[in-house]
């Protein structure tokens, strides 16, 4: 694993809200990311996450047809399948998102299997942090590209810079694939930049970096294995989001995140 991060990527981190980092994974890594990937969805049977098929807070009724035909959301299959879990508690992980973000503590918020079907829908430009259960703006996400990601098949796009502007405020994933700039018209006319990756070729964004993705006009899958991490210290917003119904009603706004059987912390630079 290419884990070693230069000051200069962690500078680029900081001015764009993005760094991709070519031949992340070494073959072997890629080949066990894409076996255990392949045994968790199996393994699902379809269910969205361990204990129910929908997700809080993404799309809407009237953008489900749609919405449904982005890509395959499967979350949290750290917590039913062992390979899964080896790969997503992995200190090196938690060490780059720690010096990327400048937080402390880096604990798991979920881990996300995206995975675009053939001619599946383009994924409108949106925010990630809006919907999670805490507000920091130090939140950020891996994208481990398990396929090659092109510009055919729906790699990434990223707004540069734009976390350094944006808030809470999110529009949503729906039809409209500009929705997001009715909240932040600054950033209509920005230059958008691609990130095509090869295979075990990754990036890291902010969560609240503006990014968005192609449609797949292939007849292939485009699959992406990604972890949203929460630095550590972070607190209760209100919205439960991937908490199931037992966790959700036991918090109250301004509790600590802090469960390690849900968000366990996987680094910290005191220990």
């Amino acid at each position: 694993m290419k884990n070693e991060l230069s000051p200069q990527d962690i500078a680029q981190y900081r001015h764009n809200g993005f760094l991709v980092i070519e031949d992340f994974l070494s073959p072997d890594e890629l080949d066990f990311w894409r076996t255990a990937l392949d045994e968790a969805v199996a393994n699902r049977n379809g269910n969205k996450m361990p204990d129910r098929k929908e997700v809080y807070g993404k799309g809407d009724d009237a953008d489900k047809s749609y919405y449904d035909n982005v890509f395959d959301q499967l979350i949290n299959l750290w917590q039913d399948n062992d390979k899964i879990k080896q790969i997503m508690v992995d200190e090196r992980l938690g060490k780059m998102a720690a010096q990327l973000s400048g937080a402390d503590g880096i604990r798991i918020w979920h881990d996300q299997a995206l995975i675009k079907k053939p001619w599946a829908n383009p994924t409108s430009w949106h925010l990630d942090t809006p919907y999670w259960s805490f507000s920091d703006r130090r939140a950020l996400s891996i994208w481990v590209a398990l396929d090659d990601a092109t510009y055919e098949n729906g790699c990434l796009f990223f707004i540069p810079g734009s976390y350094l502007q944006t808030t809470f405020e999110n529009p949503g994933i729906g039809k409209n694939m500009g929705a997001i700039f009715t909240t932040y018209p600054e950033f209509k006319t920005t230059k958008a930049v691609a990130a095509p990756m090869k295979a075990g070729s990754c990036s890291f964004h902010n969560g609240l970096t503006i990014h968005g993705a192609h449609a797949n006009m292939t007849p292939g899958y485009r699959r992406a294995m990604t972890c949203a991490y929460m630095p550590d210290g972070s607190t209760f917003n209100g919205i439960q989001n991937i908490l199931n119904d037992d966790v959700f009603t036991s918090l109250k706004i301004s509790d600590a995140l802090n469960n390690n059987d849900q968000n366990p912390l996987i680094y910290h630079k005191n220990q």
